[in-house]
């Protein structure tokens, strides 16, 4: 009873009680309403979160690893997959031909992949990642 302090003399006290009663029935139905019962925990272990705080490690990896590119295949890998930058787009901005931005590209993605030692299991769900790196390696 932390709140007995509340009650005001003279007035009626089975209706104070009712009242609290009540309000204790209507929170409890709304957080019952969100809640879902799990009494044997197979749906709370089935929930998972990837965690966040690697994505500034995992940057910083990919950081130096395009350092260790050459010009050429950074600025290719640059413009078709950060920048979005169609094959014919890439090849007018840098001078040179279309078949040779795919090279390039093609080239930077396998060294990226060597460079960073990674597998398609490392990459997790991220489908633009592995698309990234694996599904268009081939020119």
């Amino acid at each position: 009873m932390e709140h007995l302090d509340k009650y005001q003399p003279d007035t009626n006290m089975q209706a104070w009680l009712f009242t609290i009663l009540r309000n204790h029935f209507y929170t409890e139905r709304r957080r019952k309403r969100r809640e879902v019962e799990d009494p044997d925990g197979l749906m709370a272990g089935n929930l998972a979160v990837l965690p966040g705080q690697g994505a500034h490690l995992d940057f910083a990896d990919m950081q130096a690893a395009l350092a260790k590119l050459s010009v050429e295949q950074r600025e290719a890998l640059l413009l078709v997959a950060a920048e979005g930058v169609s094959y014919e787009e890439a090849a007018q901005i840098c001078g040179t031909n279309i078949g040779t931005i795919k090279s390039r590209v093609n080239r930077a993605r396998t060294r990226l992949v060597e460079l960073m030692e990674l597998s398609s299991e490392d990459l997790g769900p991220d489908r633009l990642v592995r698309a990234s790196l694996f599904l268009h390696a081939s020119p």
